[in-house]
């Protein structure tokens, strides 16, 4: 499961990463720092992936 803490440590690297959890929701971190959501699926024998947005931080 991917937690709160564990996404505001995550700094940009030289190339996009992933953080993922067991069910398919993954966060892309790109090396400009922004944080985009997808979600990974399979549907009718084909694998998709749904971009769900970006992540904000909120006080």
């Amino acid at each position: 499961m991917l937690h709160n803490i564990t996404i505001k440590a995550a700094k940009p690297r030289d190339k996009s990463y992933k953080l993922a959890d067991e069910r398919g929701l993954y966060l892309i971190i790109t090396p400009s720092g922004s944080k985009w959501w997808r979600f990974r699926f399979r549907f009718d024998g084909h694998q998709k992936s749904l971009s769900l947005g970006t992540y904000r931080m909120f006080l």
